[in-house]
Parts: structure tokens; C-alpha cells; sequence
């Protein structure tokens, strides 16, 4: 049975280079904690900068969960991951059962086009295609890339933001 990939896009005012960094470099400051395991204690949300990358949290005293892994790293045009949570948000070490999230960052007119391709509902059997219907709704990422592109809005009216000296 197949099941239709979720494509949305947002318009970034930052180049390829800024969007993709603050997808990445910024991460744990768009994504929502309520979206975590850690919920309110998470500690660290990230993803490490190449192939075979972990996408990860840092919960309370250093617990560490792994949620996906990258499987295509090319900056600052192109990111994709393994997306390793089940629907009822336990993990899935299996690769073979996870689902997969690219990204892609296009120059456009004054900006970037940022396109979010999640795929492969399939791999998690009988839950695919509710998952991929409660990922599509306001509540999945359409409310994530929201906030991804209003982290962008902050980096480009003030980059120092955020950042540790």
C-alpha cells in the first residue's frame, strides 16, 4: 500500500547558507520541547554534521536518545534523515521501520525556498498512514517549518542571538 509523502515548503529571507544553518546549527532553538521525550528537562536537540550523523536529545542527567540518523549531508543544499519514532513516539532502532526527511534549500528571489519531503510512511507498518496524516496536520510540520522560518526571521534581524560568546 502506498502511501503519499508529506511535501511542504516555506520561503526563508536568508541565503542557502543561512537557512541550512539555521535548520541545523540552530535546532534546538526552533524545535519544540513538548516534541521531545525530554518534554520541559531536554537539555540538547541536534543533529551531527555528516553521513551517518545522529539526530539526537540530551534529556535530564545526560540521558541520550538517539531519533534518526543522517543519510545525506550536503551543505548548504540538501539534508536528509532516517526519522526513527514510532507514531506513539517510542523509538525505533530499526532503520528498516523508519521513515525518511529530506530537506532542501533552493535560492530564490531574495531568499530560500525550503522544501520538507517526509516519506516513507510505509515502514511503520500499520500506523503509516494515520502517521503520515498526524505529521501533515497544523500540529506536525507545518507548525515545526513555522517555527524553523521565524528562527530564521530572528538570525537575519539579529544573528548574535543565541549564540555563546
Amino acid at each position: 500500500m502506498a502511501i503519499e509523502p508529506i511535501r511542504i515548503a516555506v520561503d526563508v529571507d536568508a541565503d542557502p547558507d543561512g537557512a541550512f544553518s539555521t535548520f541545523v546549527d540552530r535546532f534546538g532553538e526552533w524545535w519544540p520541547h513538548a516534541n521531545s521525550w525530554s518534554g520541559g528537562a531536554l537539555e540538547a536537540i541536534g543533529i551531527e554534521p555528516r553521513v551517518g550523523g545522529l539526530c539526537h536529545e540530551i534529556g535530564p542527567y545526560g540521558f541520550r536518545l538517539d531519533w534518526g540518523r543522517v543519510i545525506a549531508w550536503e551543505p548548504p543544499r540538501r539534508l536528509a534523515f532516517t526519522w526513527q519514532i514510532e507514531m506513539d513516539r517510542t523509538p525505533q532502532p530499526n532503520p528498516a521501520h523508519a521513515s525518511e526527511v529530506e530537506i532542501t534549500f533552493e535560492p530564490i528571489d531574495g531568499g530560500t525556498r525550503v522544501t520538507l519531503v517526509h516519506d516513507a510512511f510505509v515502514r511503520h507498518a500499520v500506523d503509516g498512514a494515520a502517521y503520515r496524516d498526524a505529521m501533515a496536520s497544523d500540529e506536525g510540520w507545518p507548525l515545526l517549518l513555522g517555527r524553523y522560518a521565524a528562527r530564521v526571521r530572528r538570525a537575519v534581524e539579529a544573528p548574535w542571538e543565541g549564540l555563546s560568546t
